[in-house]
């Protein structure tokens, strides 16, 4: 690096260039920002830089706070490292609050800043605008407000600290485990003259190991062990966590169990080690069970394996943001899950098997062999009566939507709640970052789904949505910043016209219940709704509405053209059930 590289840039000399300089520094690729009125010294201190050619954090513009922290995730999951986003006061971090919970169950690391005003108009200086004085301020300070749903919070309360509190910021969002962490950055701090000092880059987090005699204890229990599997929620979350855990199941030939739990791809699920999404059969017959990032594997939570030794594989094991959590641990390897699993598959091949092993091993192969190929006899059977169907059944949505995206290197984003596990097996993803399912609550995928394209604008990127999730999305915002930034998806819509979760649970409730005698399901009625893809159409984007079965494959064949071509499709599929 140059001494010119070295030397801070000399066009601004407030906050807002302080803030820009911070976040170049700690390698934000981005700025997601729903506009409010705290930020004009930022955007002055980016037209300077793009002025004079200096380097900068890439700048989105974007109408809606949820959008902003959404995309921000998206792009999060498959750099792995913090951006930053920009909120308008607590009213905008409160809109946006549900995407920061979001991310914070993701674990995906990012600076968050909103504003206040500390003068109220009566300090010197330039005046921050009445507007702080009567409606935006809250007591406490909106870092008190951010504080249950990000892993830390606090305010900058100087200028001339700011850059370094944005790398505290950004260096505690990137450590396990990863998440959201929020500056409260007042406007007069943003209009303050800066000193010009030169912020610190962000070191990435240092690798943590399990030691060897841990590590040693562990493999002698899965030697040992006659009926071992191993649970995982988010193992391919980590860099080369999918493929150190695809090599650790071969080394020890173990079956994969991913729970409905699971919320991104961790093994491919079409593997002969892929053991679906039932724990149930395992807990009797295990007698050891590898919980690998895996968070909330039991459930209800006091239910646990029968005869089962429990190995937790995870960096984090407890969960601070979770308010009640069971593993059942009778042992713990605390350290980076992926050099963790390799160490253990390494440990697979440092001793010759003992007598009768190799008759075990071969046993417990073929039963592997033969759970793996009753699944695809039942996925293949499942498909087959789903293609015949007189409507369309969300199976065959799913299956067609594998065969179609087959050798496309596709990323699925899934916000789904009553389908979601016929996604999860019928589209059967099988490479890392291939899938992911929104955290948080409804509302975010649509954004979500931009973040991994503006990730991976090579892949295509496809969101599974249900009818009652997509009402929750921020569409019209979603939809600019789709268009404004060149981020084409295809959206499926799984439309059965219904909340489907909630009236289940009403079902499940009050089964024999004034609402099963009159037929009066109040609360998830969607009947009401206009055609969801159109309102797609005002941005010129492609759209169709499918009804019958054999009009499903072509219409979503066109909608992929139309994607490849660099348009957002939107496909609502009105499914039987």
């Amino acid at each position: 690096m140059t001494d010119t590289e070295n030397t801070p840039y000399a066009g601004g000399r407030d906050g807002g260039e302080a803030l820009v300089a911070a976040f170049d520094a700690v390698g934000a690729d981005h700025v997601f920002c729903s506009s409010g009125s705290e930020w004009a010294p930022v955007w002055e201190a980016l037209a300077r830089r793009h002025r004079d050619g200096v380097p900068a954090p890439g700048y989105l513009d974007l109408t809606h706070e949820t959008v902003a922290v959404g995309m921000a995730t998206g792009y999060g999951l498959l750099v792995r490292r913090p951006q930053a986003v920009l909120l308008h006061a607590a009213p905008g971090l409160l809109q946006g609050s549900m995407a920061v919970h979001g991310a914070l169950l993701a674990g995906v690391p990012m600076v968050v800043a909103s504003s206040e005003s500390t003068t109220y108009g009566d300090g010197p200086g330039q005046d921050p605008g009445g507007q702080w004085y009567r409606n935006l301020s809250v007591v406490g300070g909106p870092q008190g407000i951010a504080r249950p749903f990000t892993k830390w919070s606090n305010e900058a309360a100087a200028v001339h600290t700011l850059p370094a509190m944005v790398t505290r910021a950004a260096e505690l969002a990137w450590r396990a485990p990863a998440g959201p962490a929020y500056l409260n950055i007042p406007l007069e701090i943003l209009l303050e003259e800066w000193d010009g000092r030169e912020p610190k880059p962000v070191v990435p987090p240092g690798s943590t190991h399990a030691s060897p005699e841990e590590a040693d204890l562990v493999a002698e229990l899965i030697r040992n062990a006659s009926t071992p599997v191993i649970v995982t929620e988010t193992a391919g979350r980590e860099a080369g966590g999918f493929e150190a855990l695809v090599a650790f199941a071969e080394a020890w030939d173990i079956p994969v169990v991913e729970p409905d739990s699971a919320v991104c791809a961790n093994f491919p699920r079409t593997h002969p080690l892929h053991a679906g999404s039932d724990l149930a059969p395992w807990m009797d017959e295990a007698d050891l069970v590898l919980l690998v990032n895996c968070r909330a594997p039991f459930y209800p939570p006091s239910r646990r394996p029968s005869k089962a030794r429990i190995v937790v594989v995870d960096q984090v094991p407890h969960r601070p943001h979770i308010a009640y959590q069971v593993l059942f641990a009778d042992h713990y390897l605390e350290g980076g899950v992926t050099d963790t699993l390799r160490t253990l598959t390494e440990r697979a091949h440092t001793r010759p098997p003992g007598p009768g092993a190799t008759a075990t091993a071969t046993a417990r192969r073929a039963e592997h062999e033969r759970r793996h190929a009753d699944e695809e006899a039942a996925v293949a059977a499942a498909e087959a009566k789903a293609a015949r169907s007189e409507g369309v059944d969300p199976v065959h949505v799913a299956a067609t939507l594998r065969r179609l995206l087959d050798g496309r290197d596709a990323v699925v984003v899934d916000e789904t709640i009553t389908h979601s596990r016929v996604v999860r097996r019928h589209v059967r993803t099988t490479g890392p970052d291939s899938y992911f399912y929104v955290q948080g609550g409804l509302g975010q995928g649509i954004a979500v789904a931009l973040g991994v394209k503006l990730a991976a604008p090579e892949r295509p990127v496809v969101l599974t949505i249900g009818d009652g999730a997509f009402a929750y999305n921020p569409v019209v915002p979603s939809y600019d910043a789709s268009n404004a930034y060149g981020l084409p998806l295809l959206i499926v819509v799984f439309n059965n016209r219904v909340y489907k979760s909630m009236n289940l649970n009403h079902r499940r409730f009050y089964p024999g219940g004034a609402a099963a005698e009159t037929g009066e399901w109040l609360g998830t009625d969607l009947r009401r709704l206009p055609r969801l893809a159109a309102f797609a159409e005002p941005f010129g984007m492609h759209t169709e509405t499918v009804d019958a079965t054999d009009a499903l494959a072509p219409a979503l064949e066109r909608a992929l053209k139309a994607v490849a071509e660099g348009t957002t499709a939107v496909v609502d599929v009105l499914v039987t059930r």
